[in-house]
């Protein structure tokens, strides 16, 4: 005869496998973000990414939208690509031999280790995408110097 207790250890241990694969499925990102200290966003315009996001990318053109980001939590580096059909602004990027390449690599970017040149903008390295930007920071040091933004 089997114990009311031991009928619910049993049940427990029985779903225990599921709620583990289940837990492992929809919290993965959420769990390797926290380990790493890394994150992830989305938003789907650049008024958006401004209000929500706490850093900030001045050199994104207001048309932006499909933006992602990846990016460590307690600062500097970041990576972030958006479909825009807008030039950068001259005024914030200046075009530079490229020195810097992202510490987060991104789907459906460039591969920067291809490329010679760069917009420097700022504390930013800035590629053409076939849809808009890539862009990531901090950038090398002597682009930085380059750059036309303060």
């Amino acid at each position: 005869m089997t114990s009311a207790p031991r009928k619910r250890a049993a049940a427990a241990a029985a779903t225990l496998p599921a709620i583990l694969l289940l837990t492992s499925l929809t919290g993965c990102s959420a769990v390797s973000d926290a380990l790493y200290g890394e994150a992830s966003h989305e938003f789907s315009s650049h008024d958006q990414m401004v209000e929500q996001w706490s850093k900030e990318a001045p050199w994104l053109p207001a048309d932006a939208s499909s933006i992602l980001i990846r990016e460590k939590t307690d600062g500097d580096p970041a990576s972030l690509t958006a479909d825009s059909a807008t030039p950068l602004d001259p005024e914030l990027c200046g075009e530079v031999e490229r020195r810097s390449a992202p510490t987060f690599a991104l789907d459906n970017t460039p591969d920067v280790f291809k490329i010679d040149r760069v917009y420097a903008c700022g504390d930013w390295a800035v590629v053409a995408t076939d849809d808009g930007w890539y862009g990531w920071t901090p950038n090398h040091p002597d682009e930085r110097a380059q750059s036309p933004a303060p």
